[in-house]
């Protein structure tokens, strides 16, 4: 059996932004830490989500490189990956 790909993962939020705290409360309640940045306190994270998103909207989890906006989506993307995350 092939093990699974852990994706690289980044999520890009605000600590005021209640959406992202959604996120974030969900990361906390499976257990599970990924990379963060904070684009209010970090002005080079908001260009990065600039740039490579098109987007200054939070919270983005890019994966392996590619945005993932919503945090419903982002949220059932980590349900469905959790088991695979460090």
């Amino acid at each position: 059996m092939e093990e699974e790909h852990q994706p690289i993962l980044v999520l890009y939020h605000k600590m005021s932004c209640p959406f992202c705290k959604n996120v974030r409360d969900y990361l906390e309640e499976i257990g599970k830490t990924i990379p963060m940045k904070d684009i209010d306190q970090d002005p080079k994270a908001k260009e990065e989500l600039l740039h490579l998103g098109g987007n200054a909207q939070v919270p983005c989890l890019f994966i392996d490189g590619a945005p993932l906006y919503e945090s419903g989506d982002i949220i059932e993307y980590l349900k469905d990956k959790k088991d695979v995350l460090p």
